[in-house]
């Protein structure tokens, strides 16, 4: 969005700087501006011609724009044998590999089998809509009578 004029603090947040340091570019002439009001109003033009070329997009629209999110879950079933355990974790496996490649991020599934105490862990690495996914495969499969 080009406006043809910014506030002070819009050019702050576009240019991740402090509202003081901007004013203190306008005082020492590194910033033309126009004082309307009790105001200052800097023109797209000025900012640009500081900038040394185009105007970079809010500070908040940057970051948000490049935004992930990662999700690392933990799933513990005890009471579970060697079976069960190998059925449960070659359908996550194979599911993880065959999802679609829409997704940036990969998935990872890994397991670990203590067979002294019947216990398997889980550990499921990726995004949050894949590991949603992966939980409720799981917890599907774990529904299924052995």
């Amino acid at each position: 969005m080009t406006q043809d004029f910014y506030s002070v603090e819009q050019v702050a947040e576009r240019l991740g700087l402090h509202v003081k340091t901007v004013r203190s570019y306008i005082r020492e002439g590194k910033l033309n501006a126009v004082r309307i009001g009790k105001q200052y109003r800097i023109a797209h033009a000025d900012l640009a011609a500081l900038t040394g070329g185009a105007v970079p997009p809010p500070l908040r629209e940057r970051v948000t724009r490049n935004r992930k999110v990662a999700v690392s879950a933990i799933v513990e079933i005890d009471a579970i044998g060697r079976e069960a355990a190998d059925r449960l974790t070659t359908h996550l496996l194979g599911a993880a590999g065959a999802r679609e490649p829409a997704s940036a991020e990969r998935l990872r599934v890994q397991s670990l089998y203590d067979a002294e105490r019947a216990h398997l862990k889980l550990i499921v690495l990726g995004d949050a809509h894949d590991c949603g996914r992966m939980l409720s495969l799981a917890d599907a499969l774990l529904e299924q009578p052995q």
